[in-house]
């Protein structure tokens, strides 16, 4: 069985960020067909094509992380019923130059939280409006929306929560197996 390389996306920058915990909590659910790390977004300009004559160096390290990279998560709050300017902005700088989109083709999912009942819902369906658009082939099935997200960690942030465990767990050999069947030669 093949191993992937999964890239985590974590829309939210604040030092004790939900979303931080849940992509922690999922490095440590992998199934042994995934592997991963959180790639950080906070650094990066906002994209101005100008800056493309001489590329940031965030961007640049942003890019090669992505592109080696063969599969993507994104964990997002909801801002507004869509996803934070920062995670936009991480999309955008991975989307261009013209051509060379770091996205193309990558198996991804979606994980949304919120503190509240619907578990970032808005955000959710908003980001996957835009992967339709960078050709990220999204999976459909578990879909991950986690609510009362600020009830699922002790003061450590670790995650007491055994049924979100195992839901997670689940979404990740499902995302394993959504991710071999794309890649698959």
């Amino acid at each position: 069985m093949n191993t992937y390389k999964v890239a985590l996306i974590v829309g939210s920058l604040r030092q004790n960020s939900l979303d931080r915990k849940i992509a922690l909590s999922l490095i440590q659910l992998m199934p042994e067909m995934l592997s991963s790390a959180i790639i950080e977004i906070g650094d990066l300009p906002f994209y101005n094509e100008d800056l493309e004559q001489s590329p940031p160096e965030s961007w640049n390290r942003f890019r090669d992380e992505l592109n080696s990279s063969q599969a993507v998560i994104f964990i997002t709050p909801e801002y507004n019923r869509s996803v934070p300017a920062v995670l936009k902005n991480a999309i955008d700088v991975g989307s261009r130059p013209g051509g060379k989109s770091v996205w193309n083709g990558k198996p991804a999912a979606v994980i949304s939280t919120s503190t509240g009942t619907m578990g970032g819902f808005g955000a959710n369906h908003h980001l996957r409006q835009s992967l339709v658009y960078l050709n990220m082939p999204t999976m459909q099935q578990p879909e991950v929306y986690i609510g009362g997200a600020g009830k699922l960690f002790d003061e450590a942030g670790k995650m007491t929560n055994e049924s979100t465990s195992a839901f997670l767990t689940a979404a990740l050999v499902a995302f394993g197996n959504w991710t071999d069947r794309i890649l698959k030669p």
